[in-house]
């Protein structure tokens, strides 16, 4: 499971190649990295399961988070060309798409207010997502029930992309 990550907020006409660069690497670079490596494993072994923490902003674009949105939209799109070389191999690549989250990446936005509000307004579930919320996903894709599954990313968000 590739499960490291970092936020850095800032506008984007202000944003620093020192944040893009950081952001970038330890989101995006590291699941390359890291998915290849037990790839390589598993590919001499006959197969497995590789799950990647992909985000919202694979789907959106955030704001303030440039380097986060791109890294996460990399996560996607890496998971999907890992999975399309590898599912005839036995290897299942997928990812889990969290929602807004009480992680330290949230700390900024649940201290704000007026940002809190807004974020949990439209969160059908009414509340921020714990750590704990994703465990039942990432447990289904580890195990044989989600063999035929190849490339997919799993929102678990309390229903914030259906609004």
């Amino acid at each position: 499971m590739n499960n490291a990550g970092t936020i850095r907020r800032s506008p984007a006409a202000d944003y620093s190649w020192e944040d893009w660069n950081a952001v970038l690497e330890t989101n995006l670079s590291s699941v390359f990295r890291l998915s290849q490596l037990a790839g390589r494993h598993m590919l001499a072994q006959g197969g497995g399961k590789i799950i990647n923490i992909a985000s919202l902003l694979t789907f959106q674009g955030g704001v303030f988070v440039p380097s986060y949105a791109a890294a996460k939209g990399g996560v996607g799109q890496l998971t999907k060309a890992f999975a399309n070389e590898w599912a005839s191999r036995g290897i299942n690549v997928n990812a889990i798409a969290p929602g807004y989250m009480e992680t330290d990446n949230t700390v900024a936005l649940r201290a704000d207010p007026v940002r809190s509000r807004q974020i949990l307004e439209r969160i059908p579930a009414g509340r921020w997502g714990t750590p704990s919320d994703l465990g039942g996903a990432a447990i289904f894709l580890a195990s044989r029930a989600s063999d035929y599954m190849h490339g997919h990313i799993l929102v678990v968000d309390g229903g914030w992309m259906s609004r």
